[in-house]
């Protein structure tokens, strides 16, 4: 074997071992690495204000935890409860209710009543709530591995952070990238993740508080409430959907026919028209201006569509890796397309 070739096939051979060494922690890596990279701006307020790298990523991670990872922990543990302590009695209500109903619908839905009547039929409350009993086995299973998963990147997250610029460097001289490229992709990856970022954040508080008051008004747990819409309003189109219908029937079903009013009027004018359409974009405006500061803005649909793409390929974290591989896409080709002209001159 000539000299020249036993360095390079003994690199390949080794990434290949580092790659099956450290695949079950492949994914948090990555999440932690986008989420460092997304909030490079916290890090740098941080760095300013104390002076310390050390402390700064302490900060970030601790910040990192309150913010994202503890609502999400608080959410999945009460959920897993509430399901165990399910009353099959609610659910035969419910179907009672829902029959009651169904004889009031006008004649030209008589299709639709005779297929909602057909599904009644095999509906037994107490198969229904066992099986509520595993899935709630099965969230309180996945909330272990949740937990553990968000230990080891906030740990990445904070290596990250701290040994970053150190980490970066080497790999750019190993591999020789030209310094101005990789600034440029750095940059616009840092720029375009933080505007995904920070208006996800914002969505997801702003969104779930305004419901969490709603409901913590009506009785209910608003800080449990209001996480699990902030984290569906995520979805993009029928995120909120999904939280204050079943909601309104649940009312219904009870006969609050007050509150399931109420919590649909305010959830369609207050959360999806007015904040929604008119204070979110302010505030992602805000972000945008005082905080990012791209140089070229990334059309919105497209990162509307990379998170679609990103949740459903990769699940919850695709919400940010789907936009990262397509900032990163969309920087290669705009490198591309430097150099085109570059030769052509």
């Amino acid at each position: 074997m000539k000299k020249e070739y036993f360095t390079p096939l003994l690199l390949i051979m080794v990434s290949y071992g580092i790659y099956v060494l450290y695949a079950p922690f492949w994914m948090s890596i990555i999440v932690a690495s986008l989420l460092a990279i997304s909030t490079h701006h916290i890090q740098m307020g941080f760095l300013h204000l104390t002076g310390s790298r050390f402390w700064a990523s302490t900060l970030s991670t601790l910040l990192l935890g309150i913010l994202f990872f503890a609502p999400l922990g608080y959410f999945l543990f009460h959920i897993s409860v509430m399901m165990q302590n399910l009353d099959p009695a609610i659910m035969s209500t419910m179907e009672s209710k829902f029959r009651l109903w169904l004889e009031y619908l006008p004649p030209s839905l008589s299709r639709l009543e005779a297929k909602l009547e057909a599904s009644l039929i095999g509906f037994d409350p107490t198969a229904l709530s066992q099986h509520i009993l595993a899935y709630a086995s099965l969230i309180g299973t996945f909330t272990m591995s949740f937990l553990s998963g968000t230990l080891f990147i906030l740990i990445f997250y904070f290596i990250a952070h701290f040994y970053g610029r150190e980490i970066f460097e080497f790999f750019k001289r190993s591999a020789h990238f030209p310094q101005q490229e990789s600034t440029l992709i750095m940059f616009e990856m840092r720029s375009s993740m933080s505007v995904v970022f920070y208006s996800i954040l914002a969505t997801a508080v702003f969104e779930g508080a305004l419901f969490g008051i709603a409901v913590g008004y009506m009785g209910y747990n608003g800080l449990l409430f209001g996480i699990m819409y902030g984290f569906a309003s995520l979805i993009p189109v029928v995120g909120g959907v999904i939280m204050w219908l079943p909601f309104a029937l649940f009312e219904l079903s009870l006969g609050h026919t007050e509150n399931a009013l109420f919590i649909t009027l305010y959830t369609i004018i207050v959360i999806s028209i007015i904040a929604d359409t008119f204070i979110k974009p302010v505030i992602i405006k805000i972000i945008n201006q005082r905080l990012i500061k791209p140089q070229e803005k990334i059309n919105e649909l497209i990162i509307f569509f990379a998170i679609i793409a990103g949740l459903a390929t990769f699940g919850f974290w695709g919400m940010i890796i789907g936009p990262a591989i397509t900032v990163l896409f969309l920087t290669l080709m705009k490198i591309t397309e430097a150099q085109s002209e570059e030769s052509t001159y």
